[in-house]
């Protein structure tokens, strides 16, 4: 469905910390215009408002799309709203962008895709880590062949610090804290963008998943009660692809990595730097092995500082670089009729690995057998 209007009409749904990230991405866009803004608690819509100069502010969301009509909405809730409010701004007939996770389950996800399809809608999730500069450079070099082939194996290591008194003091503390009412808690309101990364590259929609977690000693100290903070995945896909998913609070420095093994050569995208490595499969003669692959290396990164260096200059580097290309992406897919930016596939992949997961580090204990008399 293809907007006939000048700028497209935005609206958000969720006026948190998260929301003032996609207000900046639409203004860097142009072609949109932020019209309305909603939450349950409406002095937080107002703050935003004020923030951004948008006056129309709800405290219901069927209020707000009935008089604000938004082409767009951008839910920034809680996860356990997103799918009742994406189901209602789709019957409204708007398109969606649901930050991360997408949904509470699978089930919701394919239901929410499938009304979507119906309704000539477009749906996207908020895997903005997918669209940063160096993964860009990544897709690029995948498409013209640098792997050799499809990937053989792949690695996501994504780290969560806890440090930020802010943001895990609460959740410690409060029982009924929304994100200890996930299925996978704390993991499941960060993992998928780890995960959404090895999904791109996982050519089957059912895949094999063995996932082991536990409890680190530092979340043990701060009375972290049930809380898993340690998760380390293994899947494999039935085309033979391998990938390995790690999601740690401990490892120091914190790792946000993706590397893709192709039959020929590899990949390796640092999102902490910001910088993308090419593994070469080259043999070198003689002691020419301990030297040439640290210098060959050596260039790639002063290469990949001199590349954000002028991005930094010319306004094109910053936090939600990759939040604003994708959102960019988002809303040209709307004007033009064509594909969103994420496959439907990759959200559901992401979705059930994700649902499989919790599954198994979460599974309830078996009852306690009493013995007998």
């Amino acid at each position: 469905m293809k907007s006939e209007s000048k700028n497209l009409r935005i609206a958000i749904i969720g006026c948190g910390k998260i929301a003032d990230q996609h207000v900046f991405a639409a203004r860097r866009i142009g072609g949109c215009e932020v019209v309305a803004l909603c939450d349950r608690e409406v002095l937080m819509a107002r703050q935003l408002g004020e923030r951004f100069g948008v006056t129309a502010c709800f405290a219901d969301a069927g209020e707000m799309l009935r008089l604000a009509k938004p082409e767009v909405v951008h839910i920034t809730t809680p996860p356990q709203g997103h799918y009742s409010l994406a189901k209602q701004c789709l019957e409204a007939g708007s398109h969606v962008y649901l930050e991360k996770p997408f949904t509470v389950t699978a089930p919701e996800a394919e239901e929410l895709i499938c009304l979507a399809e119906r309704r000539g809608l477009k749906l996207t999730a908020g895997h903005n880590l997918q669209f940063t500069p160096e993964m860009l450079e990544m897709r690029r070099l995948v498409k013209l062949g640098f792997l050799g082939g499809k990937p053989v194996h792949l690695e996501s290591h994504f780290s969560y610090g806890l440090g930020d008194a802010s943001y895990v003091g609460p959740l410690l503390g409060n029982r009924q804290h929304w994100v200890r009412q996930l299925p996978g808690q704390l993991l499941h309101n960060i993992l998928s963008h780890g995960l959404a990364k090895l999904c791109e590259f996982l050519d089957d929609d059912q895949v094999e998943v063995i996932a082991s977690a536990h409890q680190s000693e530092q979340l043990r100290s701060l009375g972290g009660a049930e809380i898993l903070d340690e998760l380390r995945v293994l899947i494999r896909a039935a085309s033979g692809t391998t990938a390995f998913f790690c999601f740690s609070t401990q490892i120091k420095p914190g790792r946000n990595e993706l590397r893709i093994c192709g039959p020929v050569n590899s990949i390796t995208v640092d999102h902490a730097s910001g910088s993308l490595i090419r593994h070469e499969n080259r043999s070198y003669k003689s002691y020419l092995t301990f030297f040439a692959p640290p210098l060959v290396n050596a260039r790639q990164h002063f290469r990949n500082a001199w590349i954000n260096f002028k991005n930094f200059l010319t306004g094109k580097l910053h936090q939600d670089s990759g939040m604003k290309e994708l959102v960019e992406c988002f809303y040209q897919s709307i004007k033009n009729d064509s594909a969103p930016p994420l496959s439907y596939r990759e959200i559901l992949l992401t979705a059930r690995i994700m649902d499989e997961i919790f599954a198994q580090i979460y599974k309830p204990k078996p009852p306690v057998s009493k013995p007998s008399p």
